[in-house]
């Protein structure tokens, strides 16, 4: 399993064709405590860099980006009435979306861990 990043703080765990999308920790830290997510219904198809969930905190809404062409498969309920999980485990139990990618090869595009680290750093 692969995890990658974009510029805006989205990762992206890669299992085939499969992905699971969410915010890193350190967007979560940025936001401060969640307290409402805006999920995108499941059949949802979007592109690279279009709007596919809005994540609420006490200091600012955050737009949320597909960071691949894909298409939703399924939403973290448990997220409608636990939003905090984005900060307590925003890489695990946390998780936005699962998705379909469209075309794997993109994911060349997004950073690993080590050019994400020095991207926050």
């Amino acid at each position: 399993m692969t995890v990658k990043y974009t510029e805006d703080h989205e990762y992206v765990r890669q299992n085939g064709s499969d992905g699971t999308v969410g915010i890193s920790s350190y967007a979560q830290e940025q936001l401060g405590d969640i307290v409402f997510v805006e999920l995108p219904a499941v059949g949802n198809s979007y592109k690279k860099g279009d709007e596919i969930a809005v994540v609420e905190s006490v200091k600012a809404a955050s737009e949320i980006y597909a960071p691949v062409d894909c298409t939703v498969t399924e939403i973290n309920e448990v997220l409608n009435g636990d939003p905090g999980l984005i900060n307590t485990d925003p890489m695990g139990e946390g998780w936005l979306v699962k998705v379909t990618i469209d075309d794997e090869s993109a994911l060349a595009g997004l950073m690993d861990e080590a050019a994400y680290q020095s991207h926050i750093a």
